[in-house]
């Protein structure tokens, strides 16, 4: 059921950065040797989750360093013609992705179509053994059958609010009624 909202914060920072933690262990719960492992996220909402998460790897007892990059989706959209395209950012992957294990990493998750054209951006960089996602809103509303793999909150909200996120917290503006 769609929150009743105006305009909220629903998150603080202080929530933020414990599911930013918890996504990091959950990451490395999984089990993949740390070596295997890429952090990247999407321009430009995933890009300060995918460091920030990067550096929580990195600070774990028995964590490690892993590499980060990012990755802009513009050119591999497919609704296009029903959304203006944003502005082009720069993507910056370090390493082969061949054999990798990518965490794909992005601040809301509604439709599923930035993922879509995400997984066929990533194909550039090699072929990742698996790619799973991390995502700190997961709004539903999915077009595509896309579900996340790392989750800092479900959040259902309308399909036109605006979901605002970034280290300082999550805020919703009530759009749709």
């Amino acid at each position: 059921m769609p929150m009743d909202l105006n305009d909220a914060e629903v998150l603080g920072r202080e929530d933020v950065d414990r599911a930013v933690v918890r996504i990091a262990h959950e990451i490395i719960e999984k089990g993949d040797e740390p070596d295997d492992l890429v952090v990247v996220g999407l321009q430009s909402g995933g890009a300060w989750l995918a460091a920030r998460i990067a550096t929580t790897l990195g600070d774990l007892p028995g964590g490690c360093a892993v590499p980060v990059g990012v990755v802009d989706v513009s050119s591999f959209r497919d609704d296009a013609t029903v959304r203006p395209v944003p502005t082009v950012w720069p993507t910056d992957i370090p390493v082969d992705l061949t054999d990798r294990v990518v965490v794909l990493v992005d601040d809301v998750l509604q439709t599923g179509r930035t993922v879509r054209a995400a997984l066929e951006a990533l194909n550039a960089y090699g072929r990742p053994r698996a790619v799973r996602l991390a995502v700190m809103i997961d709004r539903g509303h999915r077009e595509l059958p896309i579900r996340p793999d790392h989750v800092g909150r479900n959040l259902p909200t309308h399909p036109d609010d605006e979901v605002e996120v970034g280290p300082s917290g999550v805020r919703v503006r009530r759009c749709g009624s």
